[in-house]
């Protein structure tokens, strides 16, 4: 007669529904065999040849015969051990490398799942920001540092004037699949978040982001003027410098470029002074002769 899952004879007690309890203990349970079924890309196929291998004699075995349950118990905790053996000389996974990014190559086989895992990073890269003054060239790039498929498809976003990772502010620039974003000449309008997407087969992989800053060349030769100005007005023309900062090029003091400036004035002075001087004394002495000259004429 059945009753539950159990079969009952003259001289014992079979129960098929304890079999199926012990294969989760031994397996589904086991976090050795978990363990050891952690294994790389299209490691999941020799997995199944593994496990079929060890499995499927002992339901051929099993299948219309009596069998106690400490038999049960005994084959199966055997197939675990020979599954265990064998998985883990399968390659294991090493390429997952934060901080972001869906890494395919780093993926590992879940067995409880039946699917593989990647690695647990986020797909979206912190915001990188750049700063670069007007007309000057800019290059972005879309590497990673972990390993991509070998086919992979590369799209280039752009949201204007804002920071930002909202989806819905960007729009797909006209540059193509270059991992290498460049502009030769960087005007105000280039100002904002630079997005770079990798997919492979549909699917996205990592997203970069770049906030990019353009100076003004008006606010450069501002900045550049008042540095000046206040080197000039400073004790000596020195500016103050942090403790073990490199020291720049030493301009003359200013009080050398006073006395220089006012000496020179001096000497433009007399200058001009002798020679009103010259000048007057020469027409004096012009205006004596002619006034003697006509003198002797009478």
């Amino acid at each position: 007669m059945y009753d539950e899952g159990y079969k009952t004879t003259a001289n014992n007690v079979q129960s098929v529904g304890e079999c199926f309890r012990t294969l989760k203990r031994l397996f589904t349970d086991n976090s050795t065999v978990i363990r050891a079924g952690r294994v790389g890309e299209d490691g999941d196929k020799q997995l199944k040849k593994i496990m079929q291998a060890q499995i499927l004699p002992l339901v051929k075995e099993f299948e219309n015969k009596s069998n106690y349950d400490t038999e049960y118990e005994k084959r199966l905790q055997t197939a675990a051990d020979n599954f265990i053996a064998a998985a883990s000389k399968l390659p294991r996974v090493t390429g997952c490398i934060p901080p972001c990014g869906f890494q395919i190559k780093g993926a590992v086989y879940n067995c409880i799942s039946c699917s593989y895992d990647s690695c647990p990073f986020q797909l979206d890269c912190p915001v990188k920001r750049m700063t670069v003054a007007e007309n000057n060239r800019t290059q972005m790039s879309c590497q990673v540092p972990f390993a991509l498929p070998s086919s992979i498809e590369i799209i280039w976003r752009f949201a204007a004037e804002v920071e930002t990772l909202d989806v819905d502010e960007f729009q797909e620039t006209p540059i193509g699949k270059d991992m290498l974003y460049s502009i030769p000449s960087t005007r105000m309008h280039h100002q904002g978040t630079y997005r770079c997407e990798i997919y492979t087969k549909g699917t996205s992989i990592v997203r970069l982001y770049y906030y990019l800053t353009v100076t003004p060349h008006v606010v450069v030769g501002h900045s550049e003027l008042q540095e000046i100005f206040e080197l000039s007005l400073l004790p000596g023309g020195r500016l103050h410098m942090e403790p073990g900062a490199p020291r720049p090029f030493q301009p003359l003091p200013s009080l050398v470029l006073i006395a220089i400036c006012f000496t020179s004035l001096l000497l433009l002075l007399m200058l001009s002074l002798g020679t009103l001087l010259l000048w007057s004394t020469t027409k004096t002495r012009s205006g004596n002769e002619r006034t003697r000259g006509i003198e002797n004429l009478g």
